[in-house]
């Protein structure tokens, strides 16, 4: 069957499964690796092994992923704290103009369905976030953070 998705200068590893109208460019996805349907990974994501990232996600430029992490459906990662359309004079920006601030999610974490993280964040290893919640500082490793915005309601015994 031919594939319903779009998959421009991907480096794929080994074992990676891609569902129908994923868009993804430029990017790198490790193997073993699970795509939902109707993801979008930008240019410059690179995603870990072992990775299950669900439908309806957006991974923009800029975002790291690293190996076994989760990423429920429907999460939105964003990278520019300020973003503008147009510069003062009116004119368009151009990708040159934008200003794009790196995200990391460490080992084995965990994103649920609908949450909204805000650029320059860190994710700690093995820390969960909860449904829905709007991620706008670090999440300690081995923490449970929910809410609007996100904050530690417990710690994870190992």
């Amino acid at each position: 069957m031919e594939s319903k998705s779009n998959l421009t200068n991907v480096k794929l590893g080994e074992n990676v499964k891609v569902y129908d109208f994923v868009n993804a460019y430029g990017c790198e996805i490790g193997d073993g690796t699970k795509i939902g349907a109707f993801v979008e990974i930008q240019k410059g994501v690179k995603i870990g092994r072992n990775c299950k990232i669900s439908s309806h996600s957006f991974l923009c430029e800029g975002v790291h992923i690293a190996d076994g992490v989760f990423i429920g459906h429907g999460v939105m990662f964003t990278n520019d704290m300020f973003p503008r359309a147009v510069n003062p004079d009116g004119t368009l920006q151009t990708e040159a103009e934008w200003n794009v601030i790196e995200t990391f999610v460490e080992e084995r974490a965990s994103i649920g369905s609908g949450s909204t993280i805000l650029p320059g964040i860190t994710i700690g290893k093995g820390s969960l976030v909860g449904a829905g919640s709007v991620v706008t500082q670090n999440v300690p490793e081995n923490s449970i953070v929910a809410g609007n915005p996100a904050k530690v309601i417990r710690y994870i015994k190992e």
